[in-house]
């Protein structure tokens, strides 16, 4: 019973240790997609606040930084994202949908009549430059929660292959010699009954 025991624990994690690898070369291939992502969201999100500090050292320039602060404090307002969560080989990924975040003259409260272009480019050119910060912390919390889940992954089919496999083999093997070793002795009695037996049927 043991060594069937032993068997069928070291079949199942045999098979745990194919399912985690393939779960790990799916969940890497998806990192480096996002790796990808993140990459190209790091480099827009670069490109957008060189233009947008640009254009506010303009306004500054031209504005002053008392028109440009009381602009700033015209109309605050909450940014909003959708989360979704995706289901790669059991591991929860979080997926972040970034909302539309420019908004128009009125929605910032600002006055037509009174707020200079400079002032409304800059401030259009700061909500481009939060949603490619929001477009840059999508892509990070993917790539936190796969790099997790791989490190995780690699650690368990570590255990299986390093340790628990092992042992559990050599468990197979020492049963099987025990139980080798009992049939070797259970012949060598027998013969020596049977043994016994003929030499007392020759004495009758």
């Amino acid at each position: 019973m043991n060594l069937l025991q032993r068997k069928q624990q070291a079949k199942i994690a045999t098979q745990g240790v194919d399912l985690l690898k393939r779960k790990r070369d799916a969940l890497v291939a998806d990192f480096f997609n996002i790796v990808r992502q993140a990459l190209t969201a790091r480099e827009q999100l670069t490109k957008i606040s060189e233009e947008a500090y640009v254009m506010l050292a303009l306004a500054k320039a031209w504005e002053g930084r008392e028109a440009l602060e009381a602009a700033a404090m015209a109309d605050r307002r909450e940014v909003l994202v959708d989360i979704e969560v995706r289901n790669v080989w059991g591991t929860k990924i979080p997926e972040v949908a970034v909302k539309e975040v420019r908004r128009t003259l009125l929605e910032r409260g600002h006055n037509p009549t009174s707020t200079s272009l400079r002032t409304v480019e800059s401030a259009s050119n700061f909500e481009d430059v939060l949603h490619a910060i929001l477009e840059v912390a999508a892509t990070e919390i993917k790539l936190r929660r796969i790099g997790e889940e791989i490190k995780k992954t690699t650690r368990r089919v570590n255990a299986l292959e390093q340790v628990v496999i092992p042992r559990l083999i050599g468990e197979i093997r020492f049963i099987t010699a025990v139980l080798e070793q009992r049939a070797r002795e259970d012949v060598f009695r027998l013969k020596r009954i049977k043994q016994k037996l003929e030499a007392r049927e020759q004495t009758h």
